[in-house]
């Protein structure tokens, strides 16, 4: 099995301070001091989901894809990424060998990733080339592991992410005549079927089913194969939302991620990445009024930043990234005053055999894009 690995424990995330020993102010203090001290060897990423006790360290903020692109332009040493385990994976492969990622807490992981791992792709790629002779193309979203990052690498396929999903999946349906997609079945569901793709052509494969779910004659007449694994976050919001908002307030445009339901997306105004969110309501009328169908810390910054217009969660309840909240600045104060000793902890490293094939799906990804 191909896998990552880690040159540290999963229990070194934990800080060495007591919450008695600092203050939580106290603990802001003292990251900032030893950020300017070590500003000549460190840079810090952070996600938009992170949040703002965290993401106020960032020297780049963005989504993981952008941020990972960021360090690898970089020369400083160490690369702290506040954000989640796949995405200093990514950040690792691009850097140099000589920098080192670090992610503040070993415990910071996807839900969605850990819905797909290598043993579960690998059987059930060999399930579907013997129930077909037609050629499928795997491509995976970006969030995932290295080790799936290298799957698809190693059999042709592609990475993706919500911003280029678009193209590399219209690549793969000219290359081959059925497509994989893993881990997220939304985001999969809802570009294939803007790109014309009928639902009925499209099935999923569960693999905590015996064949995953389906049978020979459904894998030999679908065109789409989508895993079951969906967003913790994104899968909370529903139509029923979409269609409250449009009664209480019909001017209000609603805007979601493309990892939420074909239902929500179909329902609402518009959908698209991270990026593509930001940048819609940043280029938007004065007073013009929106709902945002994404993680809460990003929703709210888009509120303090762009106070012209009125902006709040499609969701009543807090639709947050539990998993992305465990980096901490306690956690994050610890990972600075590691480095400063010259004993980095929870160094993020990926294999050379992962790093081949899986830097291979990013290229093109790149190149396709």
């Amino acid at each position: 099995m191909l896998d990552f690995y880690s040159e540290t424990k999963l229990d070194d995330h934990k800080p060495a301070i007591s919450k008695d020993e600092l203050s939580d102010q106290q603990v802001i203090n003292e990251i900032f001091r030893l950020k300017e001290k070590l500003k000549d060897k460190v840079v810090v990423l952070g996600h938009h989901y992170q949040q703002d006790d965290v993401i106020q360290f960032s020297d780049y903020k963005g989504d993981s894809l952008k941020l990972a692109k960021d360090a690898a332009k970089l020369d400083a040493p160490y690369v702290i990424f506040c954000g989640v385990h796949f995405m200093a994976e990514t950040a690792d492969m691009l850097t140099s060998v000589d920098q080192k990622v670090i992610l503040p807490d070993m415990n910071a992981g996807c839900s969605m990733a850990d819905m797909a791992n290598n043993d579960q792709i690998e059987k059930a790629w060999e399930n579907i080339q013997a129930a077909t002779d037609e050629k499928v193309i795997p491509i995976t979203y970006i969030n995932c592991t290295a080790a799936l990052k290298s799957f698809v690498g190693k059999n042709d396929g592609s990475i993706c992410t919500s911003s280029n999903a678009h193209k590399i999946i219209k690549w793969a349906l000219d290359k081959g005549e059925k497509l994989l997609f893993f881990p997220d079945q939304h985001l999969g569901r809802n570009t294939c079927h803007d790109l014309g793709i009928e639902l009925d052509d499209m099935i999923i494969y569960n693999p905590n089913m015996l064949y995953g779910g389906v049978t020979k004659e459904q894998i030999q007449k679908a065109k789409v194969i989508l895993w079951y694994g969906y967003c913790s976050v994104h899968q909370g919001f529903n139509a029923g939302q979409v269609k409250q908002i449009k009664k209480d307030s019909p001017d209000t445009t609603v805007i979601v991620h493309p990892e939420c339901s074909f239902d929500v997306v179909q329902a609402s105004d518009m959908n698209g990445s991270t990026a593509y969110i930001i940048d819609t309501i940043k280029n938007a009328p004065r007073g013009s009024k929106w709902a945002v169908g994404t993680e809460i810390n990003l929703v709210n910054r888009l509120q303090d930043e762009f106070k012209d217009k009125e902006i709040k969660s499609l969701s009543p309840y807090q639709c947050l990234c539990t998993t992305m909240y465990r980096v901490r600045p306690r956690w994050l104060l610890e990972t600075f005053r590691s480095i400063e000793k010259d004993q980095p902890i929870n160094v993020i490293k990926v294999s050379d055999e992962v790093k081949e094939n899986a830097l291979k799906a990013l290229d093109r990804m790149l190149q396709i894009s």
